[in-house]
């Protein structure tokens, strides 16, 4: 933190044209060097290699973007009665700015906070997972040969026994300005706490329990298509997973039956680094007993396994892709966030009921619908209270585009033109005797 504070006296005076250039740099030599980083990923998390390497475009699009943004920094005049004052408005940088990242996510929960951060003038503390630290390092060995300057790009690894005093300490340093953290809800609310005692500006993007509902009037293909992106990326292990489908009676039998052929056709559980994996292991052995769990709840009380719904041959910590149906509100995979391959599907009559469960929860992240009648994608793009919304699509996340949730899902915005202003602070000079 230190080290940290000491390169912001002189990192905020750096030109928003030469961070952009260092931002740029860092993007640059991130896709020259985008295999090895893929296999980091993949390594470090069982994510499929395919999908690691997704990651990481991803990630460095988030620099791209953010080296762009840094020279858009804008201030206002504001006009006043008095004609003997002028008013001035200033965005400047908050100053050290401390990241906490998670593990299912490694390169671009770091890159969103960070190009954001740098492009504004702050510089970071990074803490990266405990089960995922490789990749952060091997970002800040980048961030290194692009010439950003020592104490800018800083990271913490620790182990799991040590990760919450590390958080403490970020959180209540008085010279850590600002606190960023994507993670679950209960962490989220312990960091909110500590950061309070200090008053820091703080960004949360936390746990969701997003709605997948598909209509009558949907293309059941189209549908199926998206709830394959949405659910088994990252064998589930998104914050923006669908994690409740919801399907309308006249179109229920034919989504289910044609959802389950399409898990059995298409996903291959395996190694990461094998070719055609599309699913590897969960991160951890608590991940999968959560799924366990979830699954043993759901058929006691009344729900039927369609296909998968146990371990998978490959190794204790590899689930099998799982498709349930007759599930209803009271089974715990239908108000906790499962974070694995578990689709479970809840059958609906109306389009109200619909909305009244889907928005029956203290959480608020992502939504999708399908539905091809233009004035219920109105109604219902507007009564879902998440901070996202996907419209007959499946995968929203992109860096142009605000991403963020509603009610206990976070706070603030991350990627897009609204991601820098998480780590700008408004200063207003009121110019006087003119």
């Amino acid at each position: 933190v230190r080290a940290a504070h000491e390169a912001f006296c002189s990192w905020r005076g750096v030109s928003a044209k030469e961070r952009s250039s260092l931002l740029r740099k860092w993007y640059e030599l991130m896709m020259q060097n985008k295999d090895d980083l893929a296999k980091i990923i993949t390594a470090e998390s069982g994510k499929p290699l395919k999908e690691a390497q997704g990651e990481i475009l991803y990630s460095a699009n988030f620099l791209e973007w953010f080296s762009e943004e840094a020279r858009r920094v804008y201030g206002d005049i504001i006009s006043t009665p008095a004609k003997e004052r002028r008013a001035l408005v200033l965005k400047q940088p908050v100053g050290v700015a401390a990241v906490i990242t998670p593990w299912n996510f490694p390169s671009a929960m770091i890159t969103r906070k960070v190009g954001a951060a740098l492009a504004a003038g702050c510089t970071v503390v990074v803490k990266p997972a405990e089960d995922t630290p490789f990749s952060a390092l091997a970002l800040a060995q980048l961030a290194n040969q692009a010439g950003i300057p020592p104490g800018v790009y800083n990271v913490i690894p620790c182990s799991r026994t040590k990760a919450s005093e590390v958080g403490e300490v970020l959180c209540t340093d008085p010279l850590v300005s600002k606190i960023s953290f994507t993670g679950s809800t209960v962490t989220g609310k312990v960091l909110l706490r500590h950061a309070a005692s200090t008053v820091k500006r703080v960004s949360m993007e936390l746990g969701g329990l997003a709605p997948f509902i598909v209509f009558d009037s949907a293309n059941v293909d189209q549908a199926v298509a998206g709830a394959m992106a949405s659910k088994f990326r990252n064998a589930g292990q998104t914050c923006v997973c669908a994690n409740r489908f919801l399907v309308q009676r006249g179109i229920h039998d034919s989504f289910v039956k044609k959802f389950a052929e399409a898990i059995q056709k298409s996903l291959r559980v395996g190694n990461g680094f094998e070719e055609g994996t599309t699913q590897g292991p969960l991160i951890n052995e608590k991940a999968v007993e959560k799924v366990e769990k979830h699954v043993s709840d759901a058929i006691s009380k009344g729900a039927t396994v369609v296909t998968g719904g146990k371990r998978h041959p490959c190794g204790r910590n590899f689930f099998e892709p799982t498709l349930m149906s007759n599930v209803t509100g009271d089974m715990l995979c239908s108000h906790e966030e499962t974070f694995g391959p578990l689709a479970p599907v809840i059958k609906f009559d109306t389009e109200e009921e619909a909305i009244a469960i889907a928005n029956a929860t203290d959480v608020g992240l992502a939504g999708y619908f399908y539905s091809q009648d233009p004035a219920q994608i109105w109604r219902v793009a507007e009564q879902l209270e998440v901070g996202m919304v996907g419209v007959n699509e499946g995968l929203i996340s992109s860096v142009e585009c605000p991403f963020g949730g509603v009610k206990q899902s976070g706070l603030g915005r991350e990627g897009s033109k609204y991601g820098t202003d998480e780590y700008l602070e408004v200063k207003y000079v009121c110019y006087g005797g003119l």
